[in-house]
This record gives structure tokens, C-alpha cells and sequence, in this order.
């Protein structure tokens, strides 16, 4: 018995020493552990902070938490380390640093985006490597090349003037009121399926287009609608076991509606091809060109989800800038009325403004910078996750977390210059955008490739309705600028005007 004691003395003495020097062992590598961005308090059991996340305006709850615990934080989001980023210089650190930029070039899986982009190879969606790298080269440098889309600028020139001319044609056109929402979506969802599948989707359709084209816009704003939804699931892996609000039985249902209609645009140009003008110089035309060169990579799957990120990436964005650039000039007339002497005295000649004149308008472009500043199209950018351990900011962001970029809030630091709240064109005169820490389309090597398209529709549609129409805010307040919710951050009371031709409006738009 004495003997077994002494063991077990001798054996709990001998683990008590081991234990003492494996600690002393251990103690120094303490200052190589991983640093993490300092988190908000009250982080729940298995929640964590989803609780903190308060919807609608996910970027201000963002902002708010960064000013108490700095521009770079992290969030425990169910299962999902998440890292906010809401400084200029720490986005620059995440996407401008060639070797970050690279770690957080991919993205997050969430279970919508299985149905809704082909489980994933759409390039918006797609895991970074060869295939992205090849979606982004055809974008770049094919679809959305500089002569690719000053081929397709009568295009936009052509729908500009229709909704200009329906404008004018308005009931009680000397002083019509007008909701410009509905109009501006028309506008920029017929520019981009004109230039995709030389085909109109809003408007005067073609008798028996009318029920396609209203399946179409229905799906495209439930493709919105889905993208801008959060699923629990995506963060508490076990809610798999339930459908949250038949999320995942809905979005099967508008995947499978919205892979019809692509497989039917295609089906179309393969049987037409070459046969009707207007389907010579499409997007798809083109992509259906790049098949004969290479069919095993460009599949049906593979052009369709082309298709679709030029369909849901350029239609709802365009349109709700234009709506946000309207309501800041109606809110600053000094800036309306200067636009205005400069277009006049630019088209002095008589003539409507054209896309090619929107290099020399510099004014109008720093309208354009200013309402991207204060209402980016995408106020989280795309959230990014990280391939290996990074640092930023001082901190250290392991593998797998997943990067939101707060872009609402970083145009709005005052690093970006004076009073950065306001609305103040002139704080562009003489830079560039980049001098001013603007990312409303992201940065890095995963920055939208639409960029230059989108400036190029948002500036003429805004140039072009201020040159034709004298705009006035229905009951002669200032308007509200009250944020809605939606992933491109919709103005939450739709503008409503009264337009007014101005008596050059006849001349410029041909109208009797």
C-alpha cells in the first residue's frame, strides 16, 4: 500500500514538473500567437454577434461598431469568422498589396449562390484560379473591351433618346409628374439586353414578346431579391436541416425559371445565328464565336453565367445611381444649374449630348464620382475569403475568414477630404478617383469589370435629361435621401418629380 503511494506521489510530482516546464517552454511562442482584430462585446453561444447585425442598413450598424472598435474588427457570425474592413488604408492593404490580394481573391460559398449562379462557376461567384482568370480575360478584354463597347454606343445613344421622347410625351407634358425609377430600370435593362441579345425587355415589345419580356424583368428583380437575402444557414450549419423561409425551395425555383430563359436566348442565336442583323454583334454572338475556337471550355453553363452577371450586374445598380445623382442635384440647385450652363455651352450646336462627349465634361463626370461616393451601387462590397493566414492592419486574418469591405463608410472618412458628408462635386476638380479613396466597384484584381460601362450609361442618361427638361421635387421640398434596403442600396422612397420640357427639348429630340 506504501508502495502505491509513493508511485502515485512520484507520478503526480513527476506530471506536476512537467506540466511547470512545458508551460515555461510554451510561455515566449505567446507573442507568435495570431492576433485577431479586436471584436464588439456580447457575442452570444453559437450566435455570436449576428445578434449585433440589425437590418435594413447593414452599413451603418457596420459604421457604428468601427468608430467603438476601430476600422479593422472582426465578428463571429454563427460558424463564420468575419473581419470588417472600414479604412481607406486598410482596404488599399487587403487589395492593393499584390500578396493580399491575391489570399482574398476568392469568395465565400452561400447556399443561394448554388442555384443562383451555377453552383459557382459564374464568374462573380467563382473560386479564384484559371477559370476565373479566363471569365475575367473574356470580360475585359472581349465583352467589355474599350472598342467592343463604343461598338454598341448607338445602343445606349438610341435608349436614351427613347426615354427622353417618352418623357416629353407625358400627359400634361408642360408640367408632368413622374415617378423615374421604374423608367430609369427600363432604360438601362434594355441597353444591356440589347447589347447581349439584340432584343428589347421593357417597353413597346413585340405582341408576342410582351409575356416574355414581363417573366423576364420579374426574374431579374427576384434574382435581387434573393442576392440581398441573408440565410441563416449560411452561418449555422446546422438550420441546414431547415429551409429558413423556403429560401432554398425559392431560389431553386428562380434558378431553374432563369436557366430556361438564358438556355432559350442562346437556343435562339444558335438557330438564327448569322441569319438576323441584329444578332451579328451581340454578347452572345460573340461568345458563340469563342465556342467554335474552344467548345469544351465554353459550354452552355459557361456562357450562360456570362450572360446572367451582365444581366443582374448591370441593369438594378446604373439605374438607382442615376435616381441618387437626380435627387442630389434637386437638392443643390447651384450645382443643377451649373451642369446645365456646361452642357448647353458644349452642344451649343443644337445638338443631344452623346457618350462621346462625357471625356470633356468633367463636371458632370465629378456629379457622377460624387453620387458614387455617397450612394455606392454596392455599400458592402462582394465579400472576399481568404485562401491563407494575412495581415492586416496589424492584425492577422486566418484562413478562411471571410473580408467585408465597408466602401459606404470609407467614402465617407474624413481622410477623403473636407466635410466629407456633403455633397460636393468640386472635390474631384483636378484628380483622379483613386486620389480621393473611392472603391465604389471594389479594388483588386476582383473589382467589377462593368465599371466603365456603368459610368459610361449613368453620365449620359444624367447629362442627357438635365440638357432636355427642367426638374423640379414634388411639393417643393428638399427630397429625402433616407436609405432603403436591398443590395444596392435603393433610395427608400422612390423619386417622384415633375420634368418640364425646356424649349430646345423639341429640336433635340425630333419629336412633332
Amino acid at each position: 500500500m506504501e508502495t502505491i503511494l509513493v508511485i502515485s506521489i512520484t507520478a503526480l510530482f513527476a506530471i506536476f514538473v512537467t506540466k511547470i516546464f512545458l508551460q515555461a517552454r510554451i510561455r515566449p511562442k505567446k507573442s507568435k500567437e495570431k492576433i485577431l482584430p479586436p471584436s464588439p462585446g456580447f457575442s452570444l453561444p453559437v450566435v455570436g454577434h449576428l445578434h449585433l447585425l440589425r437590418p435594413p442598413l447593414l452599413h451603418r450598424t457596420l459604421r457604428s461598431i468601427s468608430a467603438a472598435v476601430g476600422p479593422v474588427f472582426s465578428l463571429r457570425l454563427g460558424s463564420r469568422l468575419t473581419v470588417v474592413v472600414s479604412s481607406a488604408a486598410a482596404a488599399e492593404e487587403c487589395f492593393l498589396n499584390a500578396e493580399n490580394d491575391v489570399v482574398l481573391a476568392n469568395r465565400p460559398r452561400f447556399v443561394l449562390g448554388k442555384y443562383l449562379a451555377y453552383d459557382y462557376p459564374a464568374m462573380v461567384t467563382a473560386p479564384y484560379g484559371d477559370h476565373w482568370r479566363n471569365l475575367r480575360r473574356v470580360c475585359a478584354g472581349e465583352i467589355l473591351s474599350a472598342n467592343r463597347l463604343n461598338g454598341s454606343m448607338e445602343i445606349r445613344q438610341d435608349e436614351v433618346k427613347r426615354l427622353l421622347r417618352e418623357l416629353y410625351g407625358l400627359p400634361g407634358q408642360r408640367q408632368a409628374k413622374v415617378e423615374l425609377r421604374p423608367l430609369l430600370m427600363g432604360l438601362t435593362l434594355n441597353v444591356i439586353t440589347r447589347m447581349v441579345a439584340g432584343k428589347r425587355y421593357y417597353g413597346e415589345e413585340d405582341a408576342g414578346d410582351v409575356q416574355k419580356a414581363a417573366e423576364f424583368r420579374e426574374l431579374v428583380g427576384e434574382a435581387y431579391e434573393f442576392a440581398g437575402a441573408t440565410n441563416p444557414a449560411d452561418f449555422l450549419p446546422a438550420l441546414r436541416w431547415f429551409d429558413y423561409q423556403s429560401l432554398v425551395r425559392r431560389s431553386k425555383r428562380v434558378g431553374e425559371r432563369m436557366d430556361m430563359f438564358l438556355q432559350g436566348l442562346l437556343d435562339e442565336h444558335i438557330a438564327k445565328r448569322g441569319t438576323l442583323e441584329e444578332f451579328k454583334d451581340t454578347m452572345i454572338a460573340h461568345l458563340l464565336d469563342l465556342r467554335d475556337k474552344d467548345p469544351q471550355y465554353y459550354t452552355d453553363i459557361t456562357i450562360k453565367g456570362l450572360i446572367l452577371m451582365m444581366l443582374t450586374g448591370g441593369t438594378d445598380s446604373s439605374a438607382l445611381t442615376v435616381e441618387w445623382a437626380m435627387c442630389n442635384l434637386l437638392n443643390h440647385p447651384n450645382v443643377f444649374e451649373a451642369i446645365k450652363g456646361k452642357i448647353d455651352s458644349y452642344t451649343r450646336s443644337g445638338r443631344l449630348i452623346k457618350e462621346s462627349d462625357l471625356s470633356d465634361m468633367n463636371y458632370l463626370n465629378n456629379v457622377v464620382l460624387e453620387t458614387l461616393r455617397l450612394y455606392p451601387p454596392a455599400p458592402l462590397l462582394v465579400p472576399h475569403f481568404s485562401s491563407d493566414d494575412c495581415a492586416v492592419g496589424g492584425y492577422e486574418i486566418p484562413r478562411g475568414t471571410m473580408v467585408l469591405v465597408n466602401a459606404w463608410a470609407v467614402h465617407r472618412d474624413s481622410c477623403v477630404g473636407d466635410d466629407p458628408e456633403s455633397f460636393r462635386p468640386e472635390r474631384f476638380e483636378g484628380k483622379e478617383a483613386r486620389d480621393c479613396k473611392m472603391m465604389p466597384f471594389g479594388l483588386g484584381r476582383r473589382a467589377c469589370p462593368g465599371s466603365v460601362l456603368a459610368n459610361r450609361v449613368v453620365g449620359l442618361v444624367l447629362g442627357a435629361m438635365v440638357q432636355c427638361f427642367e426638374w423640379e421635387s414634388c411639393c417643393g421640398v428638399p427630397v429625402d435621401m433616407t436609405e432603403g434596403k436591398g443590395l444596392t442600396m435603393p433610395k427608400a422612397d422612390p423619386l417622384v418629380v415633375t420634368c418640364r420640357p425646356r424649349d430646345m427639348a423639341r429640336e433635340l429630340l425630333n419629336v412633332e
